[in-house]
């Protein structure tokens, strides 16, 4: 399979790895992954807030799912225009502007008086995310191009991508028991400040795309609605089961617009998406590797929430910290999959390890009972399932930008993120319509009593698990087949070292 051929560039005088434009480049990290952060981090801060918010406001069962799926819709569909975006009208430009339009929705979902603003704010952060989010990333992608550098800035940028979902149930426990529901999205004012004020000092600003600044609009229209039916009719099978309709017809719909998008793309002279950015066999690997491991996380983190505080009677501040062994067991093997394993053995082992710890993680959850306790039932899954996270997150994200020319860096940062939100959105739906399955199967021929009632719901997370660990066993077998074997080093393709 081809790959992306570029100009080869020389490093700029003074911007070696000791130099104190280096050091300039890690306070730069610094500021990028703490936009990664707010990302990540409302991806999963209201859940836990939900039933607050849901008391305050008034709005039913089935309108809650809105204030979730208002976000994945607008950033799932929009991510590939946002990243083209930053590649032809500046990088620096689409970090800060989206910084700012996250930070003005988080106010007006946080002041909201009535359900329809909230989910209108929500939407609104999706929109700003989706130009901030392949900014992030392709800023990383420019500035660290040394291999050793690289190596470091990704296991970071990897880990807090990781991690940030973790770390949104406990911080949404916290701010909803200790303040109120609002401050889950106040909160990011205090991030966007910070990144906003890093970005405008420690960010240079960076050459954008070689060719002539044109996006590539029916493509661009094509992508957002083909993603725009994918997301939604996940979604609405959660609701509505996958017999509906309105679920099949929108998988069905968004699909082929997709397949029209792929057919443009290869015929376009200014593709939105160059096909050359997926069809390298690690780059390819690498987002299979992200779309399963954000999958299965979503959905385990999800039905965890509900075993901890619906069976185990955890509160909110309790159950965010019972998720605090996925970051910290993330960000290790993070540190030990690029900086040890990659240089030493390369993808095609370290990837597909990571996959079968995500497996056996899951499987270990099947065996939670009604009466588990933290230590002896969910702490040692919990770890098990952040290794593997660890050692599939950095990686992946490192090679799924692998060998790109410097004026696609966006629009492939935009894959990368494109692939969690529709493994997330997929994981969730899939899993959660499986288990209410389950269920409803063990219901139906016993009578519904308290304790057979809490049985069905546990019968339905383990069901839920086992297929989750299917879907990693799924994941293994791919990347060991189509990762190259070996380690990677630097290419001249790759983008141009930035001086900062």
């Amino acid at each position: 399979m081809s790959l992306s051929t570029g100009e080869s560039t020389s490093v700029p005088p003074g911007s070696g790895p000791s130099s104190p434009r280096s050091s300039r480049r890690w306070w730069a990290l610094a500021v990028i992954a703490l936009a990664q952060l707010m990302i990540m981090l409302d991806a999963t801060i209201v859940n836990i807030a939900l039933p607050s918010a849901q008391a305050d406001l008034g709005f039913s069962d089935n309108d809650r799912q809105w204030i979730v799926t208002a976000y994945a819709l607008t950033f799932g569909s929009l991510l590939l225009i946002g990243g083209r975006i930053a590649d032809l009208f500046g990088r620096k430009e689409t970090f800060l502007a989206g910084v700012v339009g996250f930070a003005a929705a988080s106010v007006l979902g946080g002041a909201a008086g009535n359900f329809e603003l909230l989910v209108l704010a929500r939407a609104l952060q999706g929109v700003s995310g989706a130009l901030l989010a392949p900014a992030a990333l392709s800023l990383l992608t420019t500035i660290f191009t040394d291999v050793k550098e690289r190596g470091r800035a990704f296991a970071i940028f990897g880990a807090i991508a990781g991690a940030g979902g973790a770390l949104g149930n406990l911080l949404g426990g916290v701010l909803t028991e200790y303040l109120t529901w609002r401050w889950t999205l106040y909160i990011n004012l205090a991030f966007a400040a910070a990144a906003f004020l890093g970005g405008l000092l420690l960010i240079e600003r960076q050459p954008r795309a070689t060719q002539r600044a044109k996006l590539d609009v029916p493509g661009a229209v094509l992508v957002t609605l083909g993603l725009f039916g994918l997301v939604y009719g996940f979604s609405n099978a959660e609701s509505h089961g996958w017999g509906s309709p309105a679920s099949w017809g929108l998988l069905v719909g968004g699909l082929a617009l997709l397949a029209v998008f792929t057919y443009w793309q290869s015929t376009t002279d200014r593709p939105l998406l160059p096909l050359r950015i997926l069809l390298d066999r690690d780059r390819g690997a690498s987002q299979i590797a992200i779309l399963v491991a954000t999958g299965g996380m979503y959905a385990v983190a999800l039905f965890l929430a509900y075993y901890m505080q619906q069976t185990l009677m955890y509160t909110p501040v309790e159950a965010g910290l019972a998720f605090l062994p996925i970051p910290v067991a993330l960000v290790v093997a993070s540190g030990l999959a690029v900086g040890v394993l990659m240089p030493r053995v390369g993808p095609k082992i370290v990837i597909p390890l990571g996959m079968a710890l995500l497996g056996v993680g899951m499987v270990w959850f099947t065996r939670l009972e009604l009466d588990s306790t933290y230590v002896g039932g969910i702490l040692p899954p919990l770890v098990v399932l952040g290794l593997g996270l660890g050692m599939v997150y950095a990686p992946a994200i490192d090679l799924a930008t692998y060998r790109v020319h410097e004026d696609d860096s966006g629009v492939a940062s935009a894959a990368v993120n494109t692939t969690q939100q529709i493994g997330g959105s997929l994981g969730i739906a899939v899993l959660n319509t499986i288990a209410a399955s389950a269920a409803g199967s063990y219901l139906s021929s016993r009578q519904a009593t308290p304790e057979v009632i809490a049985e069905a719901a546990l019968h339905s997370y383990s069901t839920a698990y086992w297929w989750a660990a299917g879907l990693a066993a799924v994941g293994l077998v791919v990347t060991f087949l189509l990762y190259r074997p070996g380690v990677r080093e630097k290419s001249p393709d790759a983008a141009k070292t930035v001086a900062m």
